[in-house]
């Protein structure tokens, strides 16, 4: 190889080198890094994509409830075990049938094709399990709120939010210990 062919590949690997940086960054920015789960911006960019190809698909929302008495009661490495044990089950529960994503502080949000084979009783059980932390069973509850893409005149990822933002709130209305569907 001649000095100047070397000369013109030495730029050439470092802007693949850059390009390499700058995707594992975008990678890492669409995920919590705590959790493991997708961002908001990662998480709006897969709903939307599922909610094209499955226009009968279902957003939720997950919100803790009493996290933070849980916080400040046992500390902050506590509220995290809370928050990861809380993204785990979200994550197992979709499965291959959705996807799901932290917005921030305590609150998820998921999207499943089919609702139904994803059984969200089982998810309202999983939510409400107790999690083991330095030796300690700390409460864990969860409200849900359901929006079936179906019920709304456009199948429309803000609307699904927003409805299903309402149907999280009044079921943490009703005690807090539960899921509840937007109509």
């Amino acid at each position: 190889m001649d000095l100047q062919t070397a000369a013109g590949i030495v730029p050439l690997l470092g802007w693949a080198v850059h390009g390499g940086i700058l995707t594992r960054r975008l990678a890492t920015a669409r995920r919590d890094p705590l959790t493991g789960l997708h961002t908001r911006a990662g998480w709006t960019a897969r709903a939307e994509h599922l909610i094209r190809r499955h226009p009968t698909a279902a957003v939720l929302l997950v919100d803790l409830d009493h996290f933070k008495a849980l916080n400040d009661t046992h500390g902050h490495p506590a509220g995290d075990a809370a928050l990861i044990a809380t993204a785990d089950r979200l994550r197992t529960w979709c499965g291959h049938n959705g996807t799901a994503g932290r917005l921030g502080g305590d609150e998820f949000v998921a999207v499943v094709h089919d609702l139904a084979a994803a059984d969200l009783d089982a998810l309202t059980a999983a939510l409400h399990q107790p999690v083991h932390h330095a030796g300690t069973c700390l409460p864990l509850a969860a409200s849900v709120g359901v929006c079936h893409l179906a019920d709304l005149p456009l199948p429309l990822l803000t609307d699904a939010l927003a409805a299903a933002d309402a149907a999280m709130y009044a079921a943490k209305g009703r005690g807090r210990r539960g899921s509840r569907t937007s109509h």
